[in-house]
């Protein structure tokens, strides 16, 4: 083989290998994940920790609940009826990862991957008359479910794998390099494969970043959904009010006790004019 000819044999081999080194690599990336639910003192909320070149890049913190309505037999085994599944996801649940500059996601799977839950997350940038605004958003949602799974299941028909996706979804929408917080319950509706059926997920206890983590394991600044600072005003303002009416107490028990101490302090003039003669 002539020179040339070993040098395109080598330029091939190095490709290959750095194509290699390269795949392993981001498989590694996708697999350097934590499920720290352990540390949780809510038994129902997951916490979840992708990090990639040895550094946090997402950090998720929520409840989860999917409700699933499907065909089962009736007793008579002859007719058909529509049951409901509820299904919570459970610690110990594996999970998976990837983080992006402008995309993340998270997959979590439980019972034996019975069951599975994929969430997008996408950041974005929009013109405002303020100028550029950077915001980030939960984009799709995908749950896969298996109805032949008999702790949630009973009877159901056509048992096997279903897939329920969401539609235009634009959820837990917050600014750049902020988190997300919001304790109050969120519902998102997945549309089912098995047909005509619509699974509702509902979210609670959320904390979530999938972009711009700062610290290693520590959440940005708060963005709170409008549900919990409704909330907080509605519990903070009767304290509020509250100061404010002693503050006008106090203020008008001054005011008397100046304005009596003054009144106190004048000549009082006799009403009765007869009493002149004895003044001077």
């Amino acid at each position: 083989m002539d020179l040339q000819g070993r040098a395109i044999l080598g330029a091939h081999r190095l490709r290959v290998l750095l194509m290699f080194f390269y795949t392993v690599a981001r498989i590694m990336a996708e697999q350097e994940v934590e499920n720290l639910s352990g540390l949780s003192t809510n038994p129902e909320k997951d916490i979840f920790v992708v990090r990639e070149n040895g550094t946090t890049c997402l950090m998720a913190e929520f409840a989860a609940k999917f409700i699933v309505p499907y065909d089962a037999w009736a007793s008579n085994y002859v007719d058909l009826i529509t049951e409901q599944a509820d299904i919570s996801l459970t610690r110990g649940a594996e999970v998976k990862g990837h983080c992006g500059h402008n995309e993340s996601e998270l997959q979590v799977f439980w019972v034996d991957r019975a069951y599975a839950l994929k969430m997008l997350f996408v950041k974005e940038s929009h013109n405002t008359s303020m100028g550029p605004e950077a915001t980030w958003r939960l984009s799709k949602v995908q749950f896969v479910y298996d109805s032949s799974e008999k702790t949630h299941f009973k009877d159901a028909v056509s048992a096997g794998k279903h897939t329920a996706n969401s539609h235009h979804l634009s959820a837990l929408v917050t600014p750049a390099g902020k988190s997300y917080e919001c304790q109050a319950q969120q519902t998102i509706s997945l549309a089912s494969s098995d047909p005509q059926k619509t699974v509702t997920m509902i979210l609670s206890a959320v904390h979530i970043q999938p972009f711009d983590i700062i610290s290693d394991f520590v959440f940005s600044e708060e963005h709170k959904c409008p549900v919990d600072e409704r909330e907080q005003l509605e519990e903070t303002l009767p304290l509020v009010l509250g100061l404010i009416l002693g503050l006008v107490i106090v203020v008008t028990l001054v005011i008397y006790h100046i304005h009596h101490k003054m009144t106190a302090n004048q000549v009082q003039i006799p009403r009765d004019r007869s009493q002149y003669k004895h003044m001077g």
